[in-house]
């Protein structure tokens, strides 16, 4: 009979403390543009995955809440 040949197990990669990334050899992002008016894409918890089904419900409830804060603690830009 032969011998199977042992596998040893792979060789688990610790990730270093630290990397250092060369900012001279950078590249703009080409996908980028294609992202500057698209929506913002949050997780929200189960629980309150329950309660708003939908995008358009979430939204509503948060313009509601915008709606209610003092002016003042309003943040720049948003209407």
């Amino acid at each position: 009979m032969k011998k199977t040949p042992e596998t040893k197990p792979p060789k688990v990669q610790e990730m270093a403390a630290e990397y250092r990334f060369d900012y001279k050899k950078a590249k703009p992002n080409r996908f980028a543009s294609r992202m500057k008016d698209e929506p913002l894409i949050v997780m929200v918890d189960p629980d309150i995955a329950k309660v708003f089904t939908t995008s358009e419900e979430v939204n509503k409830a948060l313009r509601a809440l915008i709606s209610a804060m003092p002016e003042k603690k309003m943040k720049a830009g948003v209407k």
